[in-house]
């Protein structure tokens, strides 16, 4: 059932006198499993992503190949995305316990090749099943929220999870700088073979086995499709690496031809990868979905190239210039607390558009800072962005989940968090040809350098306006009653 004009209507009031969930619900024995267990799928995604960061620089010195390196990365953002795309056709054929039994194996698996590398190959192909396995995990885990909780515990668990990415922000850079000063490289990339262990274990006891509800489909897996997607996210990763802007433009535009072309496809097939409706902005999951998209490749901006510039501008060290990312975190942590305690779901509805708002004026912060040389605005900034995606995010989520029809629930609850990195992933590829096209260079002057600076975070400030406008598009395409 997907949520009409008069639900939400109704909600103002639906909200005030409902019994709202409290968070110590969460950790009571009926929820505790369930809770720990999403929190460790998406600790998985989170902590992973800084220790690898962290730790493979010290790897790429022990075996070479220093050109290697960004593929680290980038094959494993192409395998997340494309885990995260094929995990409703999952879930729908085997079963979420199955399929995360399967992600978690593939994972753990991955990271014991990474671990005993001796080479840089190794390191990649560990990579590649790590990002398979990570991305079908965060799908499904978010896929999960709403069966296994009540709707009055989803914010509650949106908020739990927004903790879990504050604290891996904050503590997995350190944690894993530890382990690989005074220990190993491997010891950074072990920690996680435990952690996928509990996790198995934790999806044993507390999701249901395939049979026990639930309809299963006999789909086959749309491979053509899947590729497509994945030639893009690799096209957009690799545009960074081009030796110029008109290549790096040449590769972008391919790869969006490619979407273009591969969601025309799927919105005929029978057994699609997207939801019905998906980026139409006619429909109200469709402009949702593009404020999923839009928030962090805006963001992208200042996650690329903010402290870089504190660095070379300011004159700010490594763990000074590091620390603006860890309170834009916090910031997001707390808020999404904050907005998950309010008791009118109403008001949590109300309040999506102030994200977008928010996200924008923290980007209007940054170009203000490059162009007065004020540093000190920087950190405003930070905690403006930080508060934008935690007063909106878990309850956008929400609503685009209780938006889709019950059918295609699991396909947008999985296309999520795949969104989300496709649209960072995105935003570094855009942000690095404009900042190129100006001139941003390693040996660029300062001037040079407050030029392109400022053309990258006026064009986040664009994107992040347009991710306002489908906010306020989707709340009225709901008030309006325009079917998903």
């Amino acid at each position: 059932m997907s949520l009409t004009a008069e639900n939400l209507r109704a909600s103002n009031v639906a909200g005030q006198r409902e019994i709202e969930g409290r968070w110590s619900e969460l950790l009571r024995p009926h929820h505790l499993a369930a809770t720990v267990t999403l929190c460790l799928g998406v600790a998985l995604f989170a902590f992973n992503e800084f220790f690898v960061s962290t730790a493979l620089p010290t790897a790429v010195e022990e075996f070479g190949g220093a050109a290697l390196l960004s593929w680290a990365l980038t094959l494993y953002l192409v395998f997340a995305i494309v885990g995260g795309a094929v995990a409703a056709n999952q879930k729908a054929r085997f079963g979420a316990r199955n399929t995360l039994i399967a992600a978690a194996l593939v994972f753990g698996t991955g990271t014991v090749i990474a671990t005993a590398a001796t080479g840089m190959p190794q390191v990649l192909a560990g990579r590649v099943l790590q990002g398979l396995g990570e991305g079908v995990i965060a799908a499904v885990c978010y896929a999960l929220i709403p069966e296994l909780f009540p709707p009055r515990l989803v914010p509650k668990i949106f908020g739990a999870e927004a903790i879990v990415w504050a604290t891996a922000a904050f503590a997995g850079p350190l944690i894993s700088g530890l382990l690989t000063e005074y220990w190993s490289w491997r010891a950074a990339f072990f920690v996680n073979v435990p952690a996928a262990a509990i996790f198995l274990v934790l999806v044993g006891a507390i999701v249901r086995r395939p049979g026990q509800g639930g309809k299963k489909t006999t789909g086959s897996v749309p491979l053509l499709r899947l590729t497509a997607f994945g030639i893009g996210v690799l096209l957009i990763s690799v545009s960074n690496t081009a030796g110029n802007g008109y290549a790096m433009a040449a590769l972008l535009a391919t790869a969006l031809a490619i979407f273009i072309n591969t969601i025309r496809v799927d919105r005929r097939s029978r057994n699609s990868i997207l939801p019905s409706g998906a980026f139409s902005i006619n429909r109200p999951l469709g402009a949702g979905l593009w404020v999923v998209l839009l928030m962090p490749l805006a963001q992208a901006s200042g996650s690329v190239y903010l402290v870089y510039a504190l660095q070379h501008l300011w004159g700010f060290g490594p763990t000074a210039a590091g620390s603006s990312s860890a309170l834009m975190a916090i910031s997001w942590s707390a808020t999404a607390i904050l907005v998950a305690s309010l008791r009118s779901r109403g008001l949590r509805v109300q309040l999506i558009c102030a994200g977008p708002l928010l996200l924008c004026l923290g980007l209007v912060g940054l170009t203000l800072t490059v162009g007065t040389g004020d540093y000190r605005l920087v950190f405003m900034s930070q905690i403006a962005i930080g508060m934008g995606f935690g007063i909106s995010w878990g309850t956008l989520s929400q609503l685009l989940m209780d938006a889709s029809p019950t059918e295609e629930r699991d396909k947008t609850s999985a296309l999520l968090p795949t969104l989300q990195s496709a649209g960072y992933a995105i935003g570094a590829a855009v942000f690095g040809v404009t900042a190129n096209a100006l001139g941003f260079d390693e040996g660029a002057s300062d001037s040079v350098l407050c030029a392109a600076l400022l053309g990258v975070f006026a064009l986040g400030c664009a994107i992040a306006a347009a991710s306002l406008f489908f906010g306020a598009r989707t709340l009225r395409l709901l008030r309006d009653g325009v079917p998903q």
